[in-house]
Parts: structure tokens; sequence; C-alpha cells
């Protein structure tokens, strides 16, 4: 067997590098190519979010690691803006509270980290939508059930279905594809969310 000279060690490298890019947006071209399907669907909750927030309500967000990000994206879009300067409508990164995480975890258990604070926050008409690629993390499901006590509305956003997060939520989209462009395809729905918000409650700000 011929050894790899130096020079032929990086140029094999460089071709196992440039495949894996390649890789990647091809299977995450097909994810988003499935997440279409859900076009309808997302509308629908871009519509629904519009309603509640300016009716007063609030959206409280949840998810672990990838999944938290994506949430706390969607907050700040809504918070701030997303394009045009309009009104500031409430919305609640649950993962974002830190104190709490850490107090609630560790007199309670990390299953309760969101439930608690749904419990807190939560009241009739919001709505609560909790964000992962599997769908069976214990916090969530927690989470979803503290949703159901309080009367508030809860949505999952998960990966492939079916999975006991999107059984156990009022509403689901399961977006179809590995864990990674599953994270991808969320921050896709949720600027499409986020599109179909803006349209809705318009563009001028609150006076």
């Amino acid at each position: 067997m011929t050894t790899p000279t130096l020079t032929q060690a990086p140029i094999a490298a460089e071709r196992s590098t440039a495949n894996a890019v390649t890789d990647h947006f091809d299977a995450l071209a097909q994810a988003l190519a499935q997440a279409r399907r859900h076009a309808t669907h997302l509308e629908a909750w871009g519509v629904e979010l519009a309603t509640r927030l300016r009716a007063g309500r609030r959206l409280l967000v949840g998810g672990n690691g990838g999944s938290a990000a994506e949430a706390q994206h969607l907050t700040a879009e809504l918070v701030g803006r997303y394009r045009d300067d309009r009104a500031a409508y409430s919305a609640i990164s649950l993962h974002a509270e830190t104190s709490s995480i850490t107090a609630i975890g560790n007199d309670y258990g990390f299953d309760q980290v969101f439930a608690r604070q749904v419990r807190a926050h939560a009241r009739a008409g919001d709505i609560v939508l909790l964000l992962s690629t599997s769908g069976g993390s214990p916090n969530l499901l927690e989470a979803a059930r503290a949703a159901e006590e309080s009367g508030a509305t809860s949505w999952a956003l998960t990966g492939p279905g079916p999975n006991p997060l999107a059984r156990l939520c009022d509403d689901a989209i399961c977006l179809d594809g590995a864990s990674p462009h599953v994270q991808e395809c969320q921050l896709a729905a949720i600027h499409a969310m986020c599109e179909v918000f803006d349209a809705c409650v318009g563009t001028e700000p609150q006076s």
C-alpha cells in the first residue's frame, strides 16, 4: 500500500471536507422541500399569533440547545422587529431566564425548568410554543402539561412525527430531516411565521 505523502494528505482532506459541505446543503434542500408542505399550517399559526398578540395575549417559547436558540430568535423578532418598524409584542423565551432556570432546576429538577415558568406567566389565551428536534424532551413535555393547566394553547414545532410532544400539544408541525436540518428548518419556519405576522399587524408602530 502506498503511503500518502505530506502534499497528498491535505488534498484528500480538502476533497472530503468539500463533500461534507455539499452533502449538508443537499440534505438541507431536501428538508426544506419537505417543510414547504407545512406552508398553509405555518400561515395559520402566523395569523393566529398576530390575532392573539394584538389582543394583548403573549407568546411563551421554550427549547433546548439549538432549538432554544431558534426560540429566542423568534421572541427577538416579535419584541424587536422582523423587517420594518412596527409595534412591540409580548414574547418571552423561557430558557433565557438563567436565574430562574438554575433555581428551578436545583430545587425542583430540570424537567420542571419550563413548566414552573409557564405556570407563573401563562394565562388563558396565551400561546406556548415548544421547539424540539426529538419531540421527547421531558422538560418540554412538562411545559405542555403546564400550558394545559393554565388554559394556554400549546404548539409544538418538532422533528419527525409522531412524537410525544406533538401528541401532547394542542397543535403541532413536525419537520422531516436529521436533527441539524430540523433546526435549520425551524428558523425558516419562524421567519415564515414572522412574514405572516407582520402582514397581519401592519408596519405602523403603536402610538
